[in-house]
């Protein structure tokens, strides 16, 4: 193992914290394998991480298709002949209330989300075992713990990213698997551009709130590479939803008076529209 180059694979490589996390893995001299959807994107994506280590390749992968995430992992294996880390990234944002979200909306935010995620996660896992080592990394989000009203499908799928980390946890660690769950809050992306909601002023919204965080996906991608390396499983980055995280465990009465108090003012605002 001393003599190999190690591997990252990254779905929703080619922008956003998926792009930062390639740069990131290809400056400290890994091979980096990256997936997504759109292929011009990932083209430039794929030369910045050759201008880097030299040792990078892409693949156009939808995470809805297993057959074309188990060739893609293929692929890696007949390229360097393991894979280190994989990181489950890929996904779209969703907003809207319960009575107003289409099932369709529904159904295509677990495909990507959530079922993204079991498939990267079930393939990849399946040759770590046979290796004997190997950490799997699940973009979650803070969403995944705090439940704001009008997210049901987003938090819903995060939620169950975070229960699936946990499950993996302990099931996985007697094969030498390591797994982190990352749960950072809004950062400046182009998450807005997937968003899928009955609201048509939500994309507007989703890109005004990304735009105020104090940290940027470079710095998240930094704490993943951190993270990864001291094998710590629960990675929160954002320290203002960390404290709101803590509020929930420890102050429970606070935090559901203020989410109560957030309901009641998105109630008002759609009785005016």
């Amino acid at each position: 193992m001393t003599n190999q180059v190690k591997t990252v694979a990254i779905t929703g490589g080619a922008s956003g914290l998926g792009k930062a996390m390639a740069l990131r893995y290809a400056r400290a001299g890994w091979g980096v394998a990256i997936a997504d959807i759109h292929e011009e994107r990932g083209a430039a994506t794929l030369q910045e991480l050759k201008d880097l280590c030299g040792d990078a390749c892409y693949q156009q992968v939808d995470v809805r298709d297993a057959s074309a995430v188990e060739a893609w992992r293929d692929t890696i294996l007949e390229r360097w002949g393991h894979i280190d880390v994989v990181i489950n990234n890929a996904g779209i944002a969703s907003h809207g209330g319960i009575a107003e979200s289409s099932l369709e909306d529904w159904e295509f935010t677990i495909d990507i989300n959530l079922m993204g995620v079991v498939r990267g996660c079930k393939l990849f896992s399946q040759v770590m075992k046979q290796q004997g080592h190997g950490h799997i990394v699940n973009i979650a989000s803070m969403a995944g713990l705090i439940h704001s009203p009008e997210m049901n499908s987003y938090n819903a799928t995060k939620a169950a990213v975070v229960a699936l980390s946990e499950t993996m946890l302990f099931e996985l660690a007697p094969f030498g698997i390591g797994i982190t769950v990352v749960c950072p809050g809004f950062f400046q992306t182009n998450l807005a551009e997937s968003t899928r909601s009955p609201d048509s002023h939500a994309q507007a919204h989703v890109s005004k709130m990304l735009a105020t965080s104090d940290i940027t996906a470079d710095d998240i991608a930094d704490q993943v590479f951190t993270a990864v390396a001291g094998n710590q499983f629960m990675l929160l980055p954002h320290k203002t939803y960390r404290n709101t995280w803590y509020w929930k465990r420890f102050m429970p009465s606070l935090y559901n008076n203020k989410m109560g108090q957030y309901g009641a003012k998105l109630a008002a605002m759609r009785r005016q529209t």
